[in-house]
């Protein structure tokens, strides 16, 4: 997500943010080893961690809420999924694992033929 390293530089800490209108209600849970799962493709394909939330203001002068992540992005094993928010709905028993250690830098399969895979269970 190289994407995410151009937008962190707009912040002093240079951490990627997720910035979202309204602010999580499970807060303490989420702040507590919560990710952010990527959907790509339709596809979970990967996560990062929630470092914290800040508190930002637009333009407009309306209070945002800051998902401040990880810069470090986990490959997951890949899941169906639609866009969703993922740091609100996404329940433990369904987030997807981690790839094992010296998986994560394999080339990811096109995303149909995982799509495909995912779509009977084999991950």
């Amino acid at each position: 997500m190289d994407w995410q390293a151009v937008y962190a530089k707009r912040w002093q800490d240079g951490l990627p943010r997720h910035v979202t209108r309204m602010w999580p209600k499970r807060e303490p849970e989420i702040l507590q080893g919560g990710s952010i799962y990527w959907v790509i493709k339709g596809l979970i394909q990967c996560r990062q961690r929630i470092l914290r939330m800040d508190e930002v203001f637009g333009d407009d002068e309306i209070r945002r809420c800051a998902i401040v992540l990880d810069s470090k992005i986990h490959r997951t094993h890949t899941a169906p999924k639609r866009p969703f928010q993922g740091w609100r709905y996404l329940k433990p028993e369904d987030t997807p694992s981690d790839l094992p250690s010296g998986r994560e830098s394999e080339e990811p399969l096109p995303a149909e033929l995982s799509q495909a895979l995912a779509e009977i269970g084999v991950v």
